[in-house]
Protein backbone atom coordinates (compact mmCIF):
# COMPACT_ATOMS: atom_id res chain seq x y z
CA UNK A 1 0.00 0.00 0.00
CA UNK A 2 1.34 3.47 -0.88
CA UNK A 3 0.30 4.76 2.08
CA UNK A 4 -2.14 7.92 3.29
CA UNK A 5 -3.59 9.58 0.51
CA UNK A 6 -1.92 12.87 0.00
CA UNK A 7 -3.71 14.25 -2.70
CA UNK A 8 -2.85 15.25 -6.21
CA UNK A 9 -3.13 18.58 -8.28
CA UNK A 10 -6.53 18.81 -9.42
CA UNK A 11 -6.69 17.51 -12.88
CA UNK A 12 -10.56 18.28 -14.54
CA UNK A 13 -9.63 15.90 -17.64
CA UNK A 14 -9.92 13.42 -15.45
CA UNK A 15 -13.95 14.21 -14.93
CA UNK A 16 -13.87 16.48 -18.18
CA UNK A 17 -15.84 13.59 -20.55
CA UNK A 18 -17.45 11.58 -17.80
CA UNK A 19 -20.57 9.63 -18.89
CA UNK A 20 -22.21 7.53 -16.75
CA UNK A 21 -24.52 4.64 -18.41
CA UNK A 22 -27.39 4.68 -15.54
CA UNK A 23 -29.60 2.06 -16.88
CA UNK A 24 -26.65 -0.63 -16.66
CA UNK A 25 -25.70 0.72 -13.46
CA UNK A 26 -29.41 0.63 -12.11
CA UNK A 27 -29.43 -3.24 -13.67
CA UNK A 28 -26.13 -4.08 -11.65
CA UNK A 29 -27.86 -2.92 -8.61
CA UNK A 30 -30.93 -4.88 -8.82
CA UNK A 31 -29.23 -7.85 -9.82
CA UNK A 32 -26.95 -7.15 -6.49
CA UNK A 33 -30.47 -7.54 -4.24
CA UNK A 34 -31.37 -10.84 -5.50
CA UNK A 35 -27.61 -12.43 -4.40
CA UNK A 36 -28.15 -15.48 -2.58
CA UNK A 37 -27.95 -14.87 1.10
CA UNK A 38 -25.08 -16.39 3.37
CA UNK A 39 -26.21 -19.00 5.96
CA UNK A 40 -24.68 -20.73 8.89
CA UNK A 41 -20.88 -20.23 9.64
CA UNK A 42 -20.11 -18.43 6.59
CA UNK A 43 -22.58 -15.76 7.46
CA UNK A 44 -21.64 -15.62 10.92
CA UNK A 45 -17.86 -14.72 9.55
CA UNK A 46 -19.43 -11.72 7.47
CA UNK A 47 -20.96 -10.30 10.19
CA UNK A 48 -18.16 -10.60 12.75
CA UNK A 49 -15.92 -8.74 9.76
CA UNK A 50 -19.03 -6.30 9.11
CA UNK A 51 -18.97 -5.31 13.16
CA UNK A 52 -15.48 -4.57 12.92
CA UNK A 53 -16.24 -1.73 9.97
CA UNK A 54 -19.13 -0.11 11.71
CA UNK A 55 -18.70 3.70 12.75
CA UNK A 56 -20.93 3.19 15.87
CA UNK A 57 -22.89 6.61 15.53
CA UNK A 58 -25.12 8.96 17.68
CA UNK A 59 -26.39 12.13 15.95
CA UNK A 60 -28.94 13.31 17.90
CA UNK A 61 -30.19 16.49 19.20
CA UNK A 62 -30.71 15.06 22.96
CA UNK A 63 -27.07 13.43 23.10
CA UNK A 64 -26.04 13.55 26.57
CA UNK A 65 -22.54 12.04 28.33
CA UNK A 66 -24.37 9.16 29.43
CA UNK A 67 -26.10 8.28 25.99
CA UNK A 68 -21.97 8.67 24.93
CA UNK A 69 -21.26 6.61 27.28
CA UNK A 70 -23.33 3.93 26.97
CA UNK A 71 -22.52 4.12 23.08
CA UNK A 72 -18.63 3.57 23.48
CA UNK A 73 -19.30 1.03 25.54
CA UNK A 74 -21.15 -1.07 23.62
CA UNK A 75 -18.25 -0.10 20.84
CA UNK A 76 -15.62 -1.97 23.13
CA UNK A 77 -18.49 -5.01 23.67
CA UNK A 78 -20.38 -5.47 20.22
CA UNK A 79 -20.90 -8.79 20.82
CA UNK A 80 -22.02 -10.76 24.36
CA UNK A 81 -19.31 -12.55 24.80
CA UNK A 82 -20.90 -15.89 25.74
CA UNK A 83 -21.66 -15.57 21.96
CA UNK A 84 -18.20 -15.03 20.81
CA UNK A 85 -17.19 -17.43 23.07
CA UNK A 86 -19.42 -20.35 21.23
CA UNK A 87 -17.65 -19.21 17.95
CA UNK A 88 -14.34 -19.19 19.25
CA UNK A 89 -13.97 -15.26 18.54
CA UNK A 90 -13.65 -14.23 22.39
CA UNK A 91 -10.18 -13.55 22.33
CA UNK A 92 -9.80 -11.83 18.91
CA UNK A 93 -10.31 -8.16 19.98
CA UNK A 94 -13.10 -7.52 17.69
CA UNK A 95 -14.76 -4.30 18.30
CA UNK A 96 -16.27 -1.44 15.97
CA UNK A 97 -14.52 0.57 13.78
CA UNK A 98 -15.44 4.17 14.96
CA UNK A 99 -17.14 5.79 17.71
CA UNK A 100 -19.04 8.91 15.83
CA UNK A 101 -20.36 12.21 17.22
CA UNK A 102 -21.28 15.60 17.11
CA UNK A 103 -17.97 17.87 18.05
CA UNK A 104 -19.50 18.80 21.03
CA UNK A 105 -19.35 15.42 22.33
CA UNK A 106 -16.01 13.92 21.27
CA UNK A 107 -14.55 14.96 24.86
CA UNK A 108 -17.12 12.33 26.04
CA UNK A 109 -16.08 9.79 23.70
CA UNK A 110 -12.74 10.22 23.63
CA UNK A 111 -12.52 9.98 27.74
CA UNK A 112 -14.81 7.26 27.94
CA UNK A 113 -12.30 5.05 25.81
CA UNK A 114 -9.60 6.12 27.57
CA UNK A 115 -10.85 4.89 30.71
CA UNK A 116 -12.47 1.64 29.47
CA UNK A 117 -8.31 1.05 28.12
CA UNK A 118 -9.24 0.32 24.28
CA UNK A 119 -8.04 2.63 21.56
CA UNK A 120 -11.14 2.45 19.26
CA UNK A 121 -10.23 5.92 17.51
CA UNK A 122 -13.27 8.81 18.23
CA UNK A 123 -14.70 10.19 14.94
CA UNK A 124 -16.29 13.71 14.60
CA UNK A 125 -19.17 14.93 12.09
CA UNK A 126 -17.98 18.68 11.36
CA UNK A 127 -17.81 21.73 8.38
CA UNK A 128 -21.16 22.37 8.83
CA UNK A 129 -23.04 19.11 9.18
CA UNK A 130 -25.26 17.90 7.77
CA UNK A 131 -26.36 20.83 5.15
CA UNK A 132 -23.18 21.88 4.61
CA UNK A 133 -24.27 25.45 4.80
CA UNK A 134 -21.83 27.14 6.95
CA UNK A 135 -19.15 30.13 6.34
CA UNK A 136 -16.08 28.26 5.36
CA UNK A 137 -14.04 29.85 7.79
CA UNK A 138 -16.58 28.51 10.64
CA UNK A 139 -16.57 25.04 9.32
CA UNK A 140 -12.32 24.97 9.14
CA UNK A 141 -12.80 26.07 13.05
CA UNK A 142 -15.09 23.24 13.93
CA UNK A 143 -12.95 21.26 12.14
CA UNK A 144 -9.79 22.49 14.09
CA UNK A 145 -11.72 21.66 17.67
CA UNK A 146 -13.07 18.22 17.19
CA UNK A 147 -9.14 17.94 16.14
CA UNK A 148 -7.89 19.54 19.43
CA UNK A 149 -11.07 17.50 21.62
CA UNK A 150 -9.30 14.22 20.27
CA UNK A 151 -11.10 13.17 17.31
CA UNK A 152 -8.89 11.30 15.44
CA UNK A 153 -11.39 10.60 11.87
CA UNK A 154 -13.19 14.11 10.67
CA UNK A 155 -16.49 13.19 8.96
CA UNK A 156 -16.72 16.45 6.98
CA UNK A 157 -19.41 17.60 4.28
CA UNK A 158 -19.29 19.16 1.42
CA UNK A 159 -21.20 22.11 -0.46
CA UNK A 160 -23.99 20.52 -2.40
CA UNK A 161 -24.41 23.86 -4.33
CA UNK A 162 -20.44 23.84 -5.82
CA UNK A 163 -21.32 20.32 -7.34
CA UNK A 164 -24.85 21.31 -8.80
CA UNK A 165 -22.84 24.61 -10.21
CA UNK A 166 -19.99 22.76 -11.56
CA UNK A 167 -17.85 25.11 -9.50
CA UNK A 168 -15.19 21.97 -9.02
CA UNK A 169 -12.39 24.68 -8.79
CA UNK A 170 -13.92 25.55 -5.26
CA UNK A 171 -15.10 22.31 -4.38
CA UNK A 172 -11.51 21.25 -4.64
CA UNK A 173 -9.91 24.06 -2.93
CA UNK A 174 -12.65 24.02 0.04
CA UNK A 175 -11.92 19.97 0.65
CA UNK A 176 -8.17 21.12 0.59
CA UNK A 177 -8.61 23.29 2.79
CA UNK A 178 -10.43 20.88 5.32
CA UNK A 179 -8.05 17.99 5.11
CA UNK A 180 -5.28 20.53 6.12
CA UNK A 181 -7.86 21.51 9.18
CA UNK A 182 -7.37 18.14 9.86
CA UNK A 183 -3.94 17.88 10.28
CA UNK A 184 -3.28 13.88 11.73
CA UNK A 185 -6.93 13.44 11.84
CA UNK A 186 -8.10 11.07 8.89
CA UNK A 187 -10.57 12.76 6.30
CA UNK A 188 -13.82 11.07 5.40
CA UNK A 189 -15.34 13.06 2.96
CA UNK A 190 -19.58 12.85 2.97
CA UNK A 191 -20.57 13.96 -0.99
CA UNK A 192 -24.37 13.80 -0.07
CA UNK A 193 -25.03 11.50 -2.94
CA UNK A 194 -29.19 12.14 -3.02
CA UNK A 195 -28.82 15.62 -3.39
CA UNK A 196 -26.06 15.91 -6.15
CA UNK A 197 -28.75 15.65 -8.87
CA UNK A 198 -27.22 13.01 -11.10
CA UNK A 199 -24.66 9.93 -10.95
CA UNK A 200 -22.01 11.81 -13.04
CA UNK A 201 -21.96 14.12 -10.49
CA UNK A 202 -21.38 11.64 -7.85
CA UNK A 203 -18.54 10.41 -10.09
CA UNK A 204 -17.08 13.84 -10.28
CA UNK A 205 -17.59 14.77 -6.57
CA UNK A 206 -16.12 11.89 -5.70
CA UNK A 207 -13.01 11.89 -8.16
CA UNK A 208 -12.48 15.82 -6.74
CA UNK A 209 -12.46 14.40 -2.60
CA UNK A 210 -10.04 12.06 -3.78
CA UNK A 211 -7.94 14.42 -5.53
CA UNK A 212 -8.19 16.65 -2.75
CA UNK A 213 -6.68 14.62 -0.29
CA UNK A 214 -9.70 12.62 0.93
CA UNK A 215 -8.90 9.31 3.03
CA UNK A 216 -12.48 8.09 2.79
CA UNK A 217 -15.37 9.29 0.49
CA UNK A 218 -18.90 8.93 2.34
CA UNK A 219 -22.56 8.29 0.45
CA UNK A 220 -24.49 10.28 2.88
CA UNK A 221 -24.91 12.60 6.38
CA UNK A 222 -28.22 9.96 6.70
CA UNK A 223 -30.06 13.00 6.97
CA UNK A 224 -31.09 12.82 3.29
CA UNK A 225 -34.60 12.04 1.28
CA UNK A 226 -32.06 9.30 -0.16
CA UNK A 227 -28.74 8.07 1.68
CA UNK A 228 -26.97 5.16 1.16
CA UNK A 229 -27.90 3.50 -2.38
CA UNK A 230 -26.11 0.29 -4.38
CA UNK A 231 -26.12 2.50 -7.58
CA UNK A 232 -24.19 5.34 -6.01
CA UNK A 233 -22.19 2.83 -4.26
CA UNK A 234 -20.92 1.31 -7.87
CA UNK A 235 -20.00 4.78 -8.72
CA UNK A 236 -18.25 5.73 -6.30
CA UNK A 237 -16.35 2.35 -5.74
CA UNK A 238 -15.55 2.74 -9.66
CA UNK A 239 -14.27 6.28 -9.06
CA UNK A 240 -12.07 4.73 -6.13
CA UNK A 241 -10.90 2.05 -8.65
CA UNK A 242 -9.87 4.86 -11.13
CA UNK A 243 -8.07 6.80 -8.59
CA UNK A 244 -6.06 4.13 -7.06
CA UNK A 245 -5.05 3.67 -10.96
CA UNK A 246 -4.15 6.74 -11.68
CA UNK A 247 -2.20 7.46 -8.54
CA UNK A 248 -1.56 4.05 -6.54
CA UNK A 249 -3.27 5.61 -3.42
CA UNK A 250 -5.94 3.51 -2.29
CA UNK A 251 -9.12 5.52 -0.73
CA UNK A 252 -11.59 4.47 1.48
CA UNK A 253 -15.15 3.97 0.95
CA UNK A 254 -18.40 4.57 3.59
CA UNK A 255 -21.92 3.78 3.07
CA UNK A 256 -23.60 5.73 5.25
CA UNK A 257 -27.74 6.08 6.11
CA UNK A 258 -30.58 3.41 6.11
CA UNK A 259 -28.62 0.55 6.70
CA UNK A 260 -29.97 -1.57 9.32
CA UNK A 261 -29.71 -4.99 8.37
CA UNK A 262 -27.39 -7.50 8.53
CA UNK A 263 -28.23 -9.04 5.23
CA UNK A 264 -27.58 -5.07 3.71
CA UNK A 265 -24.25 -4.89 5.70
CA UNK A 266 -23.19 -8.33 3.87
CA UNK A 267 -24.58 -7.47 0.76
CA UNK A 268 -22.28 -4.11 1.46
CA UNK A 269 -19.42 -6.16 2.04
CA UNK A 270 -19.88 -8.43 -0.86
CA UNK A 271 -20.36 -5.60 -3.29
CA UNK A 272 -17.14 -3.80 -1.97
CA UNK A 273 -15.10 -7.03 -2.52
CA UNK A 274 -16.83 -7.42 -6.02
CA UNK A 275 -15.40 -4.33 -7.17
CA UNK A 276 -12.84 -3.31 -4.99
CA UNK A 277 -11.01 -6.42 -3.98
CA UNK A 278 -10.70 -8.12 -0.59
CA UNK A 279 -8.21 -5.67 0.32
CA UNK A 280 -10.50 -2.77 0.81
CA UNK A 281 -12.12 -5.31 3.33
CA UNK A 282 -10.58 -4.01 6.33
CA UNK A 283 -11.56 -1.27 8.82
CA UNK A 284 -8.78 0.75 7.20
CA UNK A 285 -10.58 1.01 3.91
CA UNK A 286 -14.03 0.33 4.66
CA UNK A 287 -16.67 1.64 6.84
CA UNK A 288 -20.31 1.36 7.63
CA UNK A 289 -22.11 4.24 8.84
CA UNK A 290 -24.83 3.11 11.40
CA UNK A 291 -26.90 3.18 14.37
CA UNK A 292 -28.96 0.59 14.28
CA UNK A 293 -27.58 -1.92 12.23
CA UNK A 294 -25.77 -3.31 15.32
CA UNK A 295 -28.59 -4.64 17.04
CA UNK A 296 -29.61 -6.87 14.34
CA UNK A 297 -26.05 -8.34 13.52
CA UNK A 298 -25.96 -9.19 17.17
CA UNK A 299 -29.63 -10.79 16.77
CA UNK A 300 -28.48 -12.56 14.12
CA UNK A 301 -25.31 -14.02 15.48
CA UNK A 302 -27.58 -14.89 18.82
CA UNK A 303 -29.95 -16.88 16.56
CA UNK A 304 -26.77 -18.70 14.82
CA UNK A 305 -25.42 -19.62 18.00
CA UNK A 306 -28.63 -20.66 19.89
CA UNK A 307 -31.36 -21.51 17.53
CA UNK A 308 -33.67 -18.97 18.55
CA UNK A 309 -33.96 -15.40 18.26
CA UNK A 310 -33.32 -12.76 22.03
CA UNK A 311 -35.43 -11.09 23.84
CA UNK A 312 -35.71 -7.87 24.43
CA UNK A 313 -33.78 -7.74 27.41
CA UNK A 314 -31.02 -10.38 26.80
CA UNK A 315 -29.32 -8.07 24.21
CA UNK A 316 -27.20 -4.72 25.52
CA UNK A 317 -28.54 -1.46 23.45
CA UNK A 318 -26.36 -0.35 20.80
Amino acid sequence: MAGRNPGTELELGWISKVYVNRPAVVRHAEQIKKWKTLKGNWQAAWLLKAVTCIDLTTLSGDDTPSNVQRLCFKAKHPIREDLLKALDMHDKGITVGAVCVYPARVSDAVSTLKAAGCNIPVASVAAGFPSGQTPLETKLAEIRLAVEYGAREIDIVISRSLVLTGQWEGLYEEIRLCRAACGEAHMKTILATGELGSLANVYKASMIAMMAGSDFIKTSTGKEVENATFPVGIVMMRAIKEFYWQTGYKVGFKPAGGIRTAKEAITWLMLVKEELGVEWLTPELFRLGASSLLGDIEQQIFYHVTGSYALQHELAMA
